[in-house]
């Protein structure tokens, strides 16, 4: 098997110009609420901006690689005929790891070729309530495993501000297309940070909720520890927010306040808690360090009080997940000829999710031990933390975003987990007890081209607070 080609044509002087599809159509500049006001006041039509959406991804996507299923005739015939709900004729996509009737879903592996779906995940259907317009699936890393999506025998997603370096992931694919303007939204999930990590690298907002808060995906309520929720990468704080009350409206929460619609900042002043290193012992970059105290000195000076905090966190917490990580992978490789494709070969599984399965096998016998640690942990941590703060200001990752290859399933595992365990150090905990969290793009760029994301963490059920103080970083930010 030969590592795909991640050489790139932009010039090696600076930052390449960026991959943008914007352009005088029927989407324009607009994002989904501009949208959805058009469409309102009949400037547009649904079928007009699914075919400008479908063009648009033709134009990008033989340099981002973002998409694994293209149904874009049934797209524009969906819009055609009509749907309702409050998103109604908005184009999306939605990730290769969830079911859509009538698509395979791929995962990201080689090891398997599904055939079609026979009906909906039961996000899928809370997704699909909003009225969006389905125009096909996006890639991600072999079962979402990976913070690049990036395979060993195939192209790797291109980040649209510079197409040398990852878009993130596991929620790659749909980072690009919304990051690169040829769809206002796109579904995502997040089961270690999925969510946020793309949302950071591409400049996007992404809001990992609640859990509980969407419907809860078949596979993961079998888990021991369900890490995943779904939701949504969007290139605006209101777009989010309107996505956010429109799953809502199309499923309730039983276990959880409403969050309702939030139009903007709300007026009670907080307490952040500054978190700058990783609890985890990590080392937070330059920029990425800069980008964050940047941050906080907004939200003091908009008369939010913000102070340093070091989170209590058992110094096991990361080996922990990370002997959790691999019991999933054992799991995938375990079950999937009975759930994905008779002909699953787990031979075929990439080099992350062969290493990850492989360490699991010589320790499996910790399981229930480290099952323990990772709730105690993530309760005493979360606990601590909701005592003392209204919401936590961190990074989204320890670094920036790395140039393709640095994360590649390619890598020898044993630097891989390594070069891992020392990017994503901040977003797992809350996969881990459940909270909320929002990445929002930074104050500045890298000298790459590159946005720089922050994080926001909040108590369970308060994503209002946090989407409400994700609209005075936004206009802060310009």
């Amino acid at each position: 098997m030969t590592t795909a080609d991640t050489s790139v044509d932009p010039a090696e002087d600076g930052a390449p110009a960026p991959v943008l599809a914007f352009r005088d159509d029927a989407l324009g500049a607009d994002d989904m609420v501009g949208l959805l006001a058009r469409l309102k006041a009949g400037e547009v039509d649904a079928e007009e901006l699914a075919r400008a959406a479908a063009d648009r991804i033709r134009a990008v996507d033989g340099r981002l690689n973002a998409v694994q299923t293209a149904i874009f005739e049934a797209g524009i015939a969906s819009a055609r005929a009509g749907t309702r709900g409050p998103l109604a004729g908005i184009p999306t996509l939605v990730k290769d790891n969830t079911t859509y009737a009538g698509l395979p879903t791929g995962n990201g592996t080689a090891a398997a070729v599904p055939g079609p779906a026979t009906r909906h995940a039961p996000f899928t259907r809370q997704f699909t309530a909003t009225g969006m317009t389905v125009l096909g699936k996006t890639r991600l890393p072999e079962f979402g495993f990976n913070a690049s999506t990036e395979f060993e025998d195939a192209e790797p997603v291109r980040n649209p501000w510079n197409t040398a370096f990852s878009a993130g992931g596991s929620s790659g694919g749909s980072a690009a297309l919304v990051a690169a303007g040829a769809v206002p939204i796109a579904h995502a999930n997040d089961g270690g940070g999925s969510i946020r990590i793309p949302a950071a690298c591409c400049g996007l907002v992404g809001l990992k909720p609640t859990r509980g808060r969407m419907a809860a995906n078949e596979t993961g309520r079998s888990l021991p520890i369900d890490v995943v929720v779904d939701g949504a990468v969007t290139r605006t704080v209101r777009d989010t927010a309107a996505f956010l009350a429109a799953a809502e409206q199309a499923r309730p929460a039983a276990k959880l306040p409403p969050v309702g619609r939030v139009e903007g900042p709300g007026e009670r002043r907080l307490r952040v808690g500054l978190l700058l290193d990783s609890p985890t012992g990590t080392v937070t970059d330059g920029a990425t360090r800069a980008a964050v105290t940047a941050t906080a000195a907004v939200l003091e000076g908009l008369g939010h009080r913000v102070e340093e905090y070091r989170m209590p966190l058992d110094a096991r917490f990361e080996e922990d997940f990370v002997t959790y990580w691999g019991l999933l992978a054992f799991l995938a490789g375990a079950t999937g000829k009975l759930l994905m494709d008779r002909r699953f070969d787990r031979r075929r599984m990439d080099g992350l999710s062969r290493g990850l399965r492989e360490r699991y096998l010589r320790q499996w016998h910790s399981t229930p031990a480290v099952l323990r640690r990772l709730r105690r942990a993530a309760r005493d941590a979360y606990e601590d933390s909701a005592a003392r703060y209204d919401v936590i200001l961190s990074p989204v990752l320890a670094h920036t975003t790395p140039r393709l290859g640095h994360l590649s399933p390619s890598v020898p595992f044993p630097e891989l987990i390594t070069r891992l365990r020392t990017y994503v150090a901040f977003t797992p905990i809350n996969n881990v007890c459940g909270s909320p969290a929002i990445s929002l793009p930074g104050p500045a760029r890298t000298p790459d081209g590159l946005p720089v994301g922050v994080m926001l963490s909040g108590r369970d059920g308060e994503e209002r607070t946090l989407l409400e103080v994700a609209y005075e970083l936004e206009a802060a930010h310009g």
